[in-house]
């Protein structure tokens, strides 16, 4: 059973079986899929070089739409065309992060630096966006109602496994939120 983040004179330290990291991983990569776009390949280098993505259209997705909102509200002229200036960018960074904090559950011990714990957390903040899409989490209330459920035994549906893992990631989330902020002022370890 996973150990809440802690921190420690080594960092940020918690502890993962492997169910758990494998959970963790496959989330990661069903987020990395539906953030990468088919085609990229074919658009102007120049463009991609930037960060401009000329075919960039508002998610239909309302989860893909919850990881990248729109940054205009009530103007929707604006809000694609700012779109098409810092999706590829903002898709990029997101995969990127999903990516590198994959690659930090290889142990069952996982120990991290500020900078991955914040990396981490990112990633773990863009499943628990997509999963609150799917259980249809609009409030802190909705939210609520679904924390009194905690026992796997009990996932006889889609949704009752999705509120399982989605109050799994939550608390990953604030064990780790907590470990940041109780390393706050605290030198990093190796400095």
């Amino acid at each position: 059973m996973a150990k809440a983040f802690r921190n420690t004179r080594k960092g940020i330290t918690g502890e993962l079986e492997a169910a758990e990291r494998d959970l963790i991983r496959r989330l990661f990569e069903d987020i990395i899929s539906m953030l990468e776009r088919e085609g990229i390949a074919d658009e102007d280098p120049l463009a991609a070089m930037v960060g401009l993505d000329s075919k960039a259209v508002k998610p239909e997705d309302s989860a893909l739409l919850r990881l990248l909102p729109d940054a205009v509200k009530n103007d929707d002229g604006e809000a694609l065309e700012f779109r098409r200036l810092t999706e590829r960018s903002l898709r990029e960074d997101k995969v990127a992060a999903l990516r590198a904090s994959s690659l930090l559950l290889e142990q069952s011990h996982v120990q991290l630096t500020a900078e991955q714990a914040r990396l981490f957390a990112r990633a773990v903040n863009d499943v628990r966006l997509v999963l609150a899409d799917r259980l249809k989490i609009e409030t802190d209330e909705d939210a609520q109602a679904l924390h009194g459920i905690d026992d796997w035994s009990q996932a006889e549906d889609l949704d009752t496994y999705l509120a399982l893992v989605y109050n799994f990631m939550t608390w990953l989330q604030e064990t780790l939120m907590q470990a940041l902020l109780d390393g706050l002022g605290r030198p990093e370890s190796g400095s």
